[in-house]
């Protein structure tokens, strides 16, 4: 697998250090497309000769750096929003045109110094959230093990989190901006509706369309944000971000609200569950109240997104087409659209009625909180899962998002770790309409990155070491300044064997996160029959992203970690997901022979270990 792309914040630092050019920049997206992933993620690119031109004029162009946000940053689209010189398809071959312009967002962040690298992959018509419903293939986890990407801008998550861009725009109806980012251990933003012009998109459900972020940090998300949003004349749907909801809200002003146990379902699903406790627990440290929030009438306002007659808005834009062209369209898509005949204009009106009083009283509850923590999805499930029942584990997925844009809400999704089972987990901050800005600054509270360019991470903040050593205590209370990031991969985890070793020299958990796709992992033999993780650095062509956590470590403590680490492991510069570089326990290549077991298939030391008990 190719070098991942940086964070937008990483590209412009080495940019404006002279570390790199957009042209080398644009030459290492052009191998990446080029190489074979497996995974269905693009429709169409960007041809080669243009990406590289648009490079050369920015690099010519450098010394405008400081006023060009998002200068030199490769992203995609969506392929239902349009770019003047390629097709837009909305996932159907059938359905596509040559747009004369190109969408007012993403013209937008053209101006801004953004390199658009191509167009990706969607469930057809942007219905559904799986991923599965594609002509063009079906879009698999970044995660692997046959898991789901979401949907239904299944492509634009992929090619974020498997670093091919350092961003990406999706499209939010029902969840579309926030089921892919859960599955795919990225932030997905989903703004306010009307904040990001639709004018040039294909619509869904035109009065709940909106443009969605694929980022990697809430950072990255809060500058596309910035660049993206304002009032379009030619969009009939637009709405100006009022001055007063500019500036965020620091997060210990806000009041939480959490939900009731008994309002919560993760069909089964404990690892969610446990993930999504600990998730809460470490939001709610963040703010300056809690509240308990029942959510029955947000879930009886996503039911009316497709068992209700919100279906036949769907149905407006693309009925001529589905009766004309009907074989075009894929059976599960067709079935969801034309159940939209089934209500009449009366229906429409009742529910209408009940969708107001359902925004009164949230109109109300936002009198209470200003925030409200919820899952992005209850559980997961694999391409194989989905087959089974396609159109009522959709309806699972879209449990906790189906009635932020019915509710006009705002949304923002970050990771939230690893499953025991080694599932992606993540949860939701959802505010009232023009709060995107609080959460999104939240969100960066959440992430505990170490500084705007740092790492993505996410994961539960581990609890203060409770010892007597009077200079252990003294190393847990180092400042940042006097902290170093260390990646562990395996018996220093949480809960393994030797992470008492990292709590006793006063480390605290800052994340959990990814390596670059440039290492394998090996089982060592041990002694005590457990095995020793070995992470190994084989380059791009063998290479796969490992979990790991991320722990802060007093500078001073690391000669005597490593005086207990035995050969042939050791510290090393180890390189994260989003292309940092960070200190990390590494394996001699030679320890990789034949007969030591490779456990790179499992995606990490913990979900090895799952396997083997399960097993």
């Amino acid at each position: 697998m190719p070098e991942p792309i940086g964070t937008a914040a990483v590209l412009r630092s080495a940019y404006s250090a002279g570390e790199l050019t957009t042209v080398e920049i644009a030459d290492r997206v052009l191998a990446a497309i080029g190489d074979p992933t497996g995974n269905p993620i693009w429709i169409s690119t960007v041809p080669a000769a243009q990406l590289r031109a648009r490079a050369v004029e920015l690099h010519e162009r450098r010394d405008e750096l400081a006023v060009l946000p998002l200068y030199g940053v490769p992203f995609a689209v969506k392929d239902n929003i349009d770019l003047a010189g390629l097709p837009t398809t909305a996932g159907c071959p059938e359905f596509a045109y040559r747009p004369d312009r190109t969408a007012t967002v993403v013209t937008r962040l053209l101006d801004a110094g953004a390199m658009l690298v191509g167009k990706t992959n969607l469930d057809q018509f942007a219905t559904g959230l799986t991923g599965t419903r594609s002509p063009y293939g079906r879009c698999e986890s970044v995660f692997g093990g046959g898991l789901i990407a979401g949907g239904s801008s299944s492509g634009s998550a992929v090619v974020v989190a498997a670093g091919l861009v350092s961003f990406a725009l999706g499209t939010d109806t029902a969840g579309s901006g926030r089921v892919p980012a859960a599955c795919n251990g990225i932030v997905g933003m989903k703004p306010t509706r009307g904040l990001l012009s639709v004018a040039g998109v294909v619509p869904a459900c035109r009065s709940l369309d909106c443009v969605s972020i694929f980022t990697h940090t809430p950072d990255d998300a809060a500058t596309v944000f910035r660049v993206a949003h304002g009032v379009d004349p030619d969009d009939p749907w637009a709405r100006p971000l009022p001055a007063d909801r500019s500036a965020a809200r620091p997060p210990a002003t806000l009041r939480l609200g959490l939900p009731r146990a008994e309002d919560l379902d993760f069909f089964g699903d404990l690892g969610q569950r446990d993930r999504f406790a600990a998730g809460q627990d470490r939001v709610a440290v963040l703010v300056g109240e809690t509240e308990p929030v029942g959510l029955r009438p947000l879930f009886e306002a996503g039911d009316l997104l497709y068992q209700g007659p919100w279906v036949a808005e769907r149905l407006a834009d693309l009925d001529d087409f589905l009766r004309s062209r009907p074989d075009a369209v894929l059976p599960v898509t067709r079935k969801v659209l034309e159940s939209g005949r089934r209500y009449d204009g009366a229906q429409v009106f009742r529910a209408r009625h009940r969708l107001q009083e359902l925004r009164a009283w949230t109109d109300r509850l936002w009198q209470r909180i200003d925030v409200l923590v919820v899952p992005t999805v209850g559980t997961t499930f694999t391409i194989e899962e989905i087959d089974e029942d396609p159109i009522g584990r959709n309806t699972m997925l879209g449990r906790y998002t189906q009635f932020a844009n019915l509710l006009d809400l705002a949304a923002v999704t970050v990771p939230n770790g690893f499953t025991e089972a080694g599932r992606p987990a993540s949860l939701t901050l959802v505010g009232p309409a023009f709060s995107d800005t609080t959460l999104i600054r939240l969100a960066a509270a959440l992430a505990a990155e170490p500084s705007p360019s740092g790492p993505t991470v996410s994961g539960p903040t581990a609890a203060e070491p409770t010892v007597s050593d009077p200079t252990v205590s003294k190393a847990s209370d180092a400042s940042d300044d006097d902290r170093v990031l260390l990646a562990v991969v395996g018996r220093h985890l949480t809960g393994e064997s030797r992470n008492p070793e990292l709590i006793d020299r006063g480390a605290v958990l800052a994340g959990i996160g990814l390596t670059a796709p440039l290492y394998r992992l090996y089982r060592l033999p041990s002694d005590d029959g457990v095995g020793l993780p070995s992470l190994v650095r084989v380059g791009t062509s063998d290479g796969a992203a490992i979990e790991i956590e991320l722990w802060r470590l007093p500078v001073n403590a690391i000669g005597g970690l490593l005086a207990g680490v035995p050969a042939p492991l050791s510290l090393g510069w180890l390189r994260l997901h989003d292309g940092r570089e960070v200190l990390g326990f590494l394996g001699e290549a030679y320890a990789a022979d034949d007969e030591v077991e490779d456990i790179t298939a499992a995606g990490g030391w913990r979900a090895y270990r799952q396997a083997a008990r399960t097993g």
